[in-house]
């Protein structure tokens, strides 16, 4: 495959994409399709816990997060659910998603709010119908599991919850970290989605490519970290990741956000804005072409910035619909060699409410591609002495039947992915095939020196 920077006709950029509710019936599946997990694996009542940072698998049901307190949601085989939930949170409780009888549990409130009263935690799972005999199900947020271990018995819960629980319940065999049933590779439910929620999710995604495409079109020498940061919010929507722009060194005094640095001619820069759908991130200099490059790194292009966007085109051109995660991070390896250029972590992963779910894309992996699954096309190089490479961003995977519901049910939503199937096919020539949305107008958009806003990576025809 051969890459180059060539002069390029800019992406089309759509203005005031429109949010996508999503519809009661897809509610309604969610938890039947829970159910059944549950009857599966024979769990008896499944405890679902969410805070700010780890939402997702509650707000799948809920529909909201607890915000800036804890909470978590309790579903029985037989479909009896409970939301417990602190003192600001309360009032939620009747525009919940999920039908769900709320339990006050003052625990779950701010430090030094008041706590009255004389109930225990124990008491709480009492209210909400757990039996101490249950087989019970623990959904915190991470898996602990991987191709050579299995920590069924391991939780990531706050402390006092687990140890409640552990005081509560009968035998600790009888709690099982039951997170796999959301979002594992295999079989889990948050990673495959229905036409509704891919077009609930491209909103967030539009929302990333459009911040991105902004704040690159002003990167210039003198701007501020903060001026261009500024450009990547959008709507008021709350960020999945930490919002970044910054200019050449980055993290001077542990800081982690946009600062009054101004940029310079040759500084390398950073800019990344995550939305829920999808992520765009960036990796370049503020340069117009490869003479102005930094003097240790002249050679950038054919060190790194070619050889990951070979990476990137290989990506694109080969996910596809059954292709297993082992044979899908073998593909990678091959075209962009770990041990060369540095990467360590998945070459892409699931997305949607939270920015990184998981990934089936490992070694030994048998989880395999699916219709309806989300995507960030995300490798991270590392190579020493030269600044990184990324054109990370959003696509989903559609089966025609799927692509079908989509085009019927979301017009304006399979405009914008007609626009960016269209540009990317003929603009940079990457051979997608009809089962790749992209989610964002920014996909394969990739102008590593940010001066020259059109001279951008093509794959020769």
């Amino acid at each position: 495959m051969n890459i180059n920077l060539n002069t390029v006709t800019l992406p089309t950029i759509h203005s005031n994409p429109q949010s996508v509710i999503l519809t009661d019936e897809t509610m309604a599946a969610r938890k039947e399709n829970f159910l059944k997990q549950m009857k599966t694996y024979s769990m008896d009542t499944a405890i679902i816990y969410a805070d700010r940072e780890h939402g997702a698998n509650f707000e799948y049901f809920t529909g909201f997060i607890p915000r800036f307190e804890e909470a978590c949601l309790v579903i029985h085989a037989n479909g009896d659910s409970y939301l417990l939930l602190g003192n600001e949170n309360l009032k939620l409780a009747e525009h919940s998603r999920v039908d769900a009888k709320p339990i006050h549990v003052p625990f779950f409130s701010l430090p030094n709010q008041p706590m009255d009263g004389e109930k225990t935690l124990e008491d709480h799972f009492e209210e909400s119908q757990i039996k101490p005999d249950a087989q019970i199900g623990i959904i915190g947020w991470k898996l602990f599991t991987s191709s050579s271990y299995d920590n069924a018995d391991l939780f990531d819960l706050p402390f006092y919850i687990i140890d409640s629980l552990l005081n509560y319940v009968s035998n600790r065999s009888q709690l099982k970290n039951f997170t796999f049933s959301l979002s594992s590779p295999e079989g889990g439910l948050r990673t495959t989605h229905n036409a509704n929620e891919i077009a609930h999710f491209e909103y967030g995604a539009s929302l990333a490519g459009i911040g991105m495409f902004n704040a690159i079109q002003a990167i210039e020498a003198g701007k501020t970290e903060k001026e261009i940061g500024a450009l990547l919010a959008q709507d008021g929507q709350p960020n999945t990741v930490t919002t970044i722009s910054a200019a050449g060194q980055r993290f001077t005094n542990a800081t982690l956000y946009p600062r009054d640095k101004e940029a310079q001619l040759s500084d390398n820069y950073s800019i990344t804005v995550g939305y829920k759908g999808g992520l765009s991130s960036r990796a370049g200099f503020v340069v117009s072409s490869q003479e102005e490059l930094p003097e240790n790194q002249k050679d950038y292009l054919d060190k790194l910035g070619k050889p990951y966007f070979t990476a990137y085109a290989t990506w694109l051109e080969n996910i596809s619909i059954g292709i297993s995660g082992d044979e899908f991070y073998s593909m990678i390896e091959k075209v962009f060699p770990s041990d060369v250029y540095g990467w360590t972590l998945n070459p892409g992963h699931y997305t949607g409410d939270d920015e990184w779910m998981s990934s089936p894309f490992y070694p030994g992996s048998k989880a395999v591609v699916k219709s309806g699954q989300l995507f960030q096309v995300d490798i991270i190089p590392s190579v020493p002495g030269y600044s990184g490479a990324s054109a990370e961003e959003p696509i989903a995977i559609a089966d025609k039947a799927l692509r079908d519901e989509l085009k019927q049910q979301y017009p304006d939503v399979w405009k914008r992915i007609e626009d960016r199937r269209n540009y990317i096919k003929n603009v940079i020539n990457i051979d997608l095939s009809d089962d790749i949305l992209p989610l964002s107008d920014t996909v394969a958009f990739y102008t590593p020196f940010f001066l020259n806003k059109t001279l951008a990576y093509t794959k020769e025809a």
